[in-house]
């Protein structure tokens, strides 16, 4: 009998360790659509994600987004980067909640503008140019820099929570659309995190320069 039960045990326990993986990912929907409830936010509750609408009161406005239509004016409120990001995610798009999508518009000036080195820890992108053309890259654990140039047409791949960027090279703006495979990729320029939040001793060590010049580059980054 004991041993029996040990063997049970051990059964057991060699299924959990193979079902691990599969609990450590997204559930399968339970329903057709779970709408962001906004609203959920001005009370107590908190989840990983946003809390669904009653289906009555989704309408098809919760699933409709007209801001990648729109060129955005890339040194606008006086940008130094040449280029601006127009999200479509669960922020913008409520029906995008528990769907793991979402996508992106970035328009770039011509020679030049760039959306500066950054990372998106919940995503994978893939980039579509449609106007332009693009030098992108990343870099890898190793330090590598993988890059290219993307032609209008042309697709590219970011994998997820690595250091990239993407700059204009051609004499005409660029502009390209990103697809992602979570609802709120997240991003986090490298810069701002790092002279906005790293304390300066700190940096100045790990730039082998002094504190005066880790100084000066902050003031560029004011703290959140």
């Amino acid at each position: 009998m004991a041993k029996l039960s040990a063997v049970l045990l051990a059964a057991c326990a060699a299924l959990l360790a193979l079902a691990a993986p599969l609990l450590a990912g997204d559930p399968d929907m339970l329903q057709d659509f779970c709408v962001a409830d906004y609203k959920s936010l001005q009370g107590p509750l908190r989840v990983n994600g946003y809390p669904c609408k009653r289906p009555e009161n989704v309408t098809g406005d919760d699933f409709f987004f007209d801001g990648l239509a729109k060129a955005a004016d890339v040194y606008g409120g006086g940008n130094p980067m040449g280029s601006v990001v127009t999200a479509a995610d669960v922020e913008k798009v409520p029906g995008l909640n528990t769907l793991g999508v979402s996508m992106a518009r970035v328009d770039y000036a011509a020679w030049g503008g760039t959306n500066p080195p950054h990372t998106h820890p919940r995503a994978t992108e893939i980039i579509f140019v449609a106007e332009g053309v693009l030098e992108v890259g990343f870099i890898t654990t190793a330090n590598r820099l993988v890059t290219r140039a993307v032609p209008k047409g042309g697709v590219f791949v970011f994998p997820r929570g690595l250091l990239h960027y993407e700059r204009s090279v051609g004499e005409a703006p660029a502009v390209a659309i990103s697809a992602f495979d979570s609802q709120l990729p997240g991003t986090q320029p490298a810069a701002a995190a790092m002279f906005g939040a790293v304390p300066t001793d700190v940096l100045a060590r790990a730039l082998q320069t002094d504190a005066g010049v880790v100084e000066r580059i902050k003031s560029k980054f004011p703290p959140k």
